[in-house]
């Protein structure tokens, strides 16, 4: 920007230039709500394709997750939909053993997390709490039994037959588990993935509701970006104010109750 203050020009003759006092209320206003306007669709984008963040309110992960930590989960790695992009771009498949983040298939569809377990077109079983995959027993460092628990499908799944079917599952997949199976063994369908938690006799998975849809995936957390010490009750009521409670509570005792060790863990 040019000084304020008169200028003598190359000829004879002087010009006076008009003084470059301060922008004018108006133009700050609209300075102001261009550089909002422009910081609200970064935001989004980035929310929209790239990163967002989650919090964790249930045990079923395990010591892998804990409750009341909370996710940066990276949406911009998992190809899918086939397009042509997707070549130049650093997506990769999902892979068995990934963590990931979806829309559950019923109700409101609200946001779970567990770890993939059976990738389209493979064969699983659990037999004696070892899972199986087209034969093979899976090696799971990560998982956790808890005795105390009631899982009847904890030791042996899927179900033989239609009588214990009841125990748990949603109508829904009561309903076209039996579909599934083949010769002991439940067999993910095309574009669909089985899922379960690490704490394994405490998980409503797969075994109790279905496959995941491709498309209801939204990505894997990779960072835990903050923990708090909480419990399944903290986060049971998601009314508005139960919300807003919940956000006071936490400020309150948040140098206590801060997970410190816990900040900036990676998430395997």
């Amino acid at each position: 920007m040019e000084r304020a203050g008169p200028e003598t020009a190359a000829s004879d003759s002087t010009n006076t230039l008009a003084p470059s006092g301060h922008n004018s209320p108006r133009t700050s206003f609209v300075e102001y709500v261009e550089s909002l306007l422009v910081t609200i669709a970064i935001a989004l984008f980035g929310t929209t394709f790239i990163i967002q963040a989650f919090k964790i309110p249930s045990q079923s992960m395990e010591p892998t997750l804990l409750v009341g930590d909370h996710l940066f989960v990276n949406k911009f790695l998992f190809e899918g939909c086939g397009a042509w992009y997707e070549k130049l771009l650093p997506y990769r498949p999902i892979r068995r053993g990934d963590i990931i983040v979806f829309k559950f298939p019923y109700d409101d569809h609200p946001h779970y997390v567990k770890r993939v377990i059976g990738l389209p077109g493979d064969h699983v079983h659990v037999v004696h709490q070892q899972v199986y995959v087209d034969g093979n027993r899976l090696v799971e460092p990560y998982v956790i039994h808890d005795p105390s628990a009631v899982d009847p499908f904890a030791a042996d799944f899927p179900p033989a037959n239609r009588f214990i079917l009841e125990l748990g599952l949603r109508p829904e997949w009561a309903d076209q588990i039996m579909d599934h199976v083949d010769r002991g063994e439940l067999v993910v369908p095309k574009d669909h993935y089985f899922v379960m938690g690490d704490n394994r006799d405490r998980s409503w998975d797969s075994r109790y509701w279905g496959f995941v849809d491709r498309a209801s995936i939204m990505g894997r957390p990779i960072v835990i970006y903050w923990s708090i010490a909480a419990t399944t009750d903290d986060y049971s009521d998601r009314s508005a104010l139960g919300e807003l409670r919940g956000v006071v509570e936490t400020l309150v005792h948040l140098p206590s109750r801060t997970r410190w060790h816990r900040m900036l863990r990676e998430v395997h």
